[in-house]
């Protein structure tokens, strides 16, 4: 789509200041187990959208939703937007050959635990560490719901599942310290049960410019009910979890009262704030190009240590597609009158004879 095609879309007789939550609800009824997470989800993206259209000044048509298999890949139905159901693991894949040939879209990833992080984990990791200018929004309830509850990567050692019955032996991946690992320049984690916090990562995410990758803990309440009630419940939740915000301190607490720090050699320790020295309180950087605090926020075992939630990281690089773009304006220069034939015979050619 040329420049004009889109400015004409953002003068018709809906700007992008004008949408309303209804505007990106389908006709298509949305049907997951009730009670699913997945409602929370696709509720709080609904009511947010209309903000991010006029932030980002996209209107909706430039908006794309793509998934792979799995309970979380219905999501494109349900938003009335343009988007592709497509494979398993391979949801990234069309996101970067989409984005690369329209980086005037909005193009978001929907995916789960079981699509991005076992087939899909190369391609996930790939999309990452390019940062394409996607929005990845993982469902992560530590099983398989699609296929019906067999354990799934992200489930923790010893689950006993239709497919682990003794317990599952193999140690759960982390998907926020997989993004960082794999260099994405924003990676955040939100819960479904708590709309605003997730609201506010989903904003932070759609303005980000490169690979943004939000993991939301969502409740499945039929083959893994409460796997995160212990501090995701709203009546816990100040006590089991610290909020990250750039600048901040590591502050949590229903009073605020305690923090968690760490030594020089980035070991954690849960603290009083009564006990120690205001200087001794870490303050958070999300900013930072070095991820390795971020890193070792990604690995507080809980529940020794509370669940950090917002964002861990949000950093300024070129997107791949600026990249893409720029090498071809820039071969073109250095050969600006090169045709077709001239490049297929160019190079070492051989003759094969009967």
């Amino acid at each position: 789509m040329s420049e004009a095609q889109v400015l004409q879309i953002q003068d018709s007789s809906i700007g992008v200041q004008d949408y309303q939550k209804e505007d990106f609800a389908s006709d298509q009824t949305p049907r997951w187990c009730p009670g699913c997470g997945d409602y929370s989800i696709l509720a709080q993206l609904q009511r947010v959208m209309p903000q991010i259209c006029a932030d980002t000044n996209t209107p909706k048509e430039n908006m794309v939703f793509i998934s792979g298999i799995g309970c979380s890949s219905r999501f494109p139905y349900y938003m009335n937007t343009y988007g592709f159901h497509s494979i398993h693991g391979r949801a990234p894949t069309l996101a970067l050959g989409l984005q690369v040939s329209r980086p005037e879209l909005m193009t978001w990833v929907i995916t789960g635990d079981g699509d991005s992080l076992s087939i899909g984990g190369n391609h996930l990791m790939h999309c990452l560490r390019r940062n394409l200018n996607v929005k990845i929004l993982l469902f992560n309830n530590r099983i398989y719901g699609l296929t019906k509850g067999q354990y799934s990567p992200t489930s923790e050692l010893g689950k006993r599942t239709k497919s682990s019955p003794l317990g599952s032996v193999a140690r759960p991946l982390n998907p926020i310290s997989i993004a960082l690992a794999s260099q994405a320049t924003f990676v955040a984690r939100a819960i479904d049960r708590d709309p605003k916090l997730l609201q506010e990562v989903l904003l932070q995410a759609a303005q980000h410019k490169g690979s943004a990758i939000v993991e939301i803990y969502q409740n499945c309440n039929i083959f893994n009910d409460g796997a995160f009630a212990d501090f995701a419940e709203k009546k816990v939740r100040a006590e089991q979890t610290v909020k990250l915000q750039h600048g901040q301190p590591l502050v949590f607490g229903k009073q605020k009262d305690k923090a968690v720090v760490f030594d020089k050699n980035l070991q954690p320790q849960v603290v009083n704030l009564a006990d120690i020295d205001e200087t001794d309180i870490l303050k958070h950087d999300a900013h930072s190009h070095n991820p390795a605090l971020s890193y070792a926020l990604s690995q507080l075992d809980y529940p020794e240590f509370p669940v950090p939630v917002g964002v861990f990281r949000a950093v300024e690089a070129p997107t791949y597609e600026q990249r893409v773009h720029q090498q071809v304006v820039d071969a073109k220069a250095q050969q600006p009158n090169a045709d077709l034939q001239q490049l297929l015979e160019a190079g070492d050619t051989w003759t094969v004879s009967e």
